[in-house]
Parts: C-alpha cells; structure tokens; sequence
C-alpha cells in the first residue's frame, strides 16, 4: 500500500479477485480498490466476508462496495449497513435521481460516497454539489460508443477546479496506459484499472531487450565476476 504518494494521483484495482490484490498491494503502489456486482458474483464467495478479506488486504487502503438497490430507501438502508463493515469502505451508488438522493442524506450522516456511471460533465456538477466524496466518470465505455472519454474527464477536471469542489475524480473503465498517462496529466485523482492494465504500465521492449542483453553479458563474464551474494561464510574462509 502505497502511503508516501501525498496528494498525487492514486492507483486503484478494478477487481474483486484476492489474489490480483494481494499482487498488486505487494507492488506498493495500489492504494484502494474499486468493485461492483459484477466483480464480486465472479468471486462466488459472501459478499460481505469478501469485501472484508479485501480491507484486510489493504489496512491503509480505499475499499469501494456498491449498493444493489434501486430505489433511495433501498440504496441508504445498505449504505449505512455497507459502511459499518469497515472504516476504510467507501460506498458506492449508481447516478441516477434516487442515487442523488441517497448520496444526499449519506453524505450528511458523514458516509463517503463514491458515485458511478457517470457519463457527462451535468451529471458530475450534480453529485458534486450532493456532496460525493467521489466522482466516477467512465472513460471506455463512452469510447465504445465513439465518445472521447478523455474530453470528459478534462471537462469535469475544469469544473471542479474552477469551483473548488472537494469532490475526488476517479477515471473509471480504463482499457490501456494511454488512459492513465492522460488522466494523470489533467491531473485527476484517482485512476482505477483491472489488473492487466496496471501490469502494461510496466512493459517497454528496450526493457525487455536491454535486460537480457545485460544478463548475456553477465554470463560470459561470470566466472571473472563471481556471485553478487555469496553463501553465509564463504568470504569468511577466503581469508583477507
């Protein structure tokens, strides 16, 4: 868990699956992790016992769960319940009239909403004046549909700065390192990713290439070179 990073942007998992997690935490620099309905059935385990195995995963961490109702009454009653899991779950509520609702009373009862499915920069005004702790616009979805996600996301970016919202904006739906690079450089908060994308941030071919051509070299010249660790002793016995 990565906890020297200040107000930089953070990196989320867009998954339910533990050990993607534990991975990632090991890494030290996964800082949260996003899931919804359709991350956690995959899993076939409780809900709550896995959403709790996850927290456990990160003690320092973000843990976002989302509400299945529909409905405001629906969506508050498991918000509250949602919350009193774990201090680090932050409750998740879909962008719709009820959710708006919801978020509304949640956040005055001091709750951290994180709003989804957001998919215009109207929509991110809104849930910033209800009081999200978090905004979640989707970036690949809308280029699915032949939408710039990423003009979304510099619009709202504009909106909150200019207006000093306290909202954090989480770049959702991110399909490639591109998508992080740019929300990084707009400076959006929070950029959650399933597991593949975070490990393409990790790739470069002249990396690949300059590696092995470094361990070729280090071979033919091993026996001149010796081992970089020696076993317990050994330097010992060679005497000075």
């Amino acid at each position: 868990m990565s906890g020297r990073n200040g107000g930089h942007m953070k990196f989320f998992l867009d998954t339910a699956n533990i050990a993607e997690i534990r991975s990632g935490a090991e890494l030290g620099v996964v800082d949260g992790v996003t899931t919804n309905p359709t991350l956690v059935a995959k899993e076939g385990k409780p809900f709550r016992e896995l959403i709790l195995e996850i927290c456990d995963l990160l003690p320092k961490g973000v843990v976002n769960a989302e509400v299945v109702s529909t409905d405001s009454a629906g969506m508050m009653r498991e918000g509250r319940e949602l919350a009193s899991w774990h201090p680090n779950i932050v409750v998740k509520i879909p962008m719709t009239r009820d959710g708006v609702r919801a978020l509304y009373v949640l956040a005055g009862e001091g709750i951290r909403v994180n709003v989804t499915l957001c998919f215009s920069a109207a929509q991110a005004l809104i849930v910033a004046k209800a009081g999200a702790y978090i905004v979640s616009p989707f970036l690949g979805r809308l280029d699915d549909i032949g939408q710039d996600g990423l003009v979304l996301l510099r619009e709202i970016m504009e909106i909150y700065t200019a207006n000093k919202f306290s909202t954090q904006v989480l770049a959702a739906s991110l399909r490639h390192p591109i998508h992080v690079i740019e929300a990084a450089k707009m400076g959006a908060h929070i950029a959650t990713m399933p597991s593949k994308v975070l490990e393409m941030l990790f790739k470069h071919p002249l990396t690949d290439r300059g590696l092995e051509a470094f361990l070729k070299d280090w071979e033919k010249a091993r026996e001149t070179l010796g081992e970089i660790t020696e076993p317990a002793g050994a330097r010992a016995r060679q005497g000075p």
